[in-house]
């Protein structure tokens, strides 16, 4: 767009991630990296028009769960522990950017190093690299021992917790993670236990709620659900063991469930085979089951479900969620939900819901246009022929 002059996209299926049936015959007009109008296309400013028929225009997609310092190795903590930071930070990089040239231009980075995500955050705003807009937690709190405490800053006791959040906080943190069970790819903990005590959590969520942060909770074991629910979480990431009980409270409270579906399922299939650590590949085949049932159980109660991929953990690749889409949708939603999971729920869930994950006028242009209709296909945001983010071409057409 030369001089300031607008971009007129035309003619594409427009799908405006609500949840409503596409339309037709409307122009997305887009100036200084907002969405500035949605009008019949016969009164379509003038402008750099671009014309979309026989594509689908969409919200660019969010990924509420990603771990750009993991890169989806085998054992993805081996290297980010062994390699110089410098060089986690420069992978890191490359990882959003790959991410957005998939069609992804929000993401939410759960736990990193060395605040290397704030960095990345930063460079992208700075816009030395082309990247997705970056909600960063940095280091995840979880007590001593407990898992990701290679990477988190693990505190005991609600005073420690609250310190532990206001350290986050003071570098930067646009979001807190806590740990409130076990999981996968800690060695020496399981899923099904609880370790965050109820008080640890409520310390830590009204620490972040003070500093109008919101907050995410890892939590597999039922127990530990039903405690960060308590505390007054936002999010529930994983959630393998929910029952009729945990998903009413979900519901009457409106915490969200980030379900991570291609997580465990990577690590199963991949297996022994593909050089996954024994005890996460055991993990993995136990949790896929229960895992699979508790997101059905979810979806028919109605919590509000965002899409997460957990992208970065063994063999579940950055870039495209296209694969956790796929399987949101095989397990029971249509592909207009999981679409909408992705985009209007998503930014509900990060506290963008006024800011992207819309095709409306004052709303940033974070827009993808793929080929065939995804609300026929969900395979279709992988046929990408435009990704803008923030009005900028990520991927050209």
């Amino acid at each position: 767009m030369a001089n300031g002059e607008a971009l007129v996209l035309s003619g594409a299926r427009i799908i405006d991630g609500t949840g409503a049936e596409p339309v037709r015959g409307r122009s997305v007009v887009v100036e200084g990296g907002l969405i500035t109008a949605v009008v019949d296309d016969a009164r379509a400013p003038r402008g750099a028009g671009i014309d979309l028929a026989g594509h689908t225009l969409l919200p660019g997609l969010i990924n509420c769960h990603v771990h750009l310092c993991f890169g989806a190795e085998a054992d993805p903590v081996r290297p980010m522990r062994e390699e110089p930071v410098g060089l986690t930070a420069i992978k890191a990089l490359l990882r959003a950017r790959q991410t957005a040239e998939a069609g992804v231009t929000t993401v939410r980075d759960l736990g990193g190093r060395d605040y290397v995500e704030i960095a990345a955050r930063r460079a992208i705003q700075e816009g030395l690299i082309a990247g997705p807009r970056i909600i960063a937690a940095e280091r995840p709190v979880c007590m001593t021992g407990g898992h990701g405490h290679w990477l988190a800053r693990e505190a005991d006791g609600p005073d420690d917790a609250r310190k532990a959040v206001r350290e986050q906080l003071k570098a930067g943190a646009d979001v807190i993670k806590i740990i409130a069970t076990g999981g996968v790819m800690t060695p020496g903990v399981e899923p099904g236990s609880p370790q965050l005590t109820l008080e640890e959590m409520r310390a830590a969520i009204e620490e972040a709620r003070k500093a109008g942060r919101r907050t995410a909770a890892h939590a597999m074991a039922a127990s530990g659900i039903s405690d960060a629910i308590a505390a007054g979480i936002t999010s529930i990431e994983h959630g393998i063991y929910l029952t009729e009980e945990i998903v009413a409270h979900m519901r009457r409270d409106g915490t969200f469930l980030v379900p991570t579906l291609n997580a465990p399922a990577a690590i199963a299939a991949g297996g022994l085979a593909a050089g996954i650590p024994e005890y996460m590949v055991r993990k993995s085949e136990v949790v896929v089951p229960p895992h699979v049932a508790s997101f059905q159980l979810a979806h028919r109660a109605g919590v509000r479900i965002a899409a997460g991929a957990d992208s970065g953990t063994p063999l579940n690749f950055h870039g495209s969620l296209l694969p956790e889409l796929e399987l949101m949708v095989k397990y029971g939603m249509t592909p207009l939900e999981a679409i909408r999971s992705a985009t209007t729920i998503a930014a509900d869930c990060l506290g963008l819901g006024g800011v992207t994950g819309r095709i409306a006028a004052g709303y940033a242009a974070d827009l993808v246009v793929v080929a065939g209709d995804p609300g026929e296909r969900i395979q279709a945001p992988g046929e990408l022929r435009l990704v803008l983010a923030g009005g900028g071409t990520i991927r050209p057409g």
